[in-house]
């Protein structure tokens, strides 16, 4: 049974800091890409942070560059989001993702989600 389960969301104040985990279980997780996306209240998910199964390259979306940091343990199957600087405009549900393609199929699994909101 496939299982991504995220953690480490909550409340914190402008300029804090939060570091996101997600649990990966039930599938070859290195071989996944890894992502995180997240929702914010009346706007469309989308993609914060992406680490490739391969060579571990990193992709961000332009808004959280610099500040956010996503890295990946295969040998404990998880993956983190550290996150720097948070502003208000990070406040969403944050979902953790995994990503494979073979020739003839796409996986892709999502976590429940955690919530962070950033305020003061």
């Amino acid at each position: 049974q496939v299982q991504l389960v995220e953690s480490g969301g909550g409340l914190v104040q402008p300029g804090g800091s939060l570091r996101l985990s997600c649990a990966a279980s039930g599938f070859a997780f290195r071989t996944y890409a890894m992502s995180w996306y997240r929702q914010a209240p009346g706007k469309e998910r989308e993609l914060v942070a992406r680490i490739t199964s391969t060579n571990g390259s990193t992709n961000y979306a332009d808004s959280v560059k610099g500040r956010f940091t996503i890295s990946r343990d295969n040998a404990k199957n998880m993956v983190y989001l550290q996150m720097n600087s948070l502003k208000p405009e990070d406040t969403a549900v944050y979902y953790c993702n995994a990503g494979f393609r073979n020739l003839v199929r796409i996986y892709v699994y999502w976590g429940q989600g955690t919530q962070v909101t950033v305020s003061s």
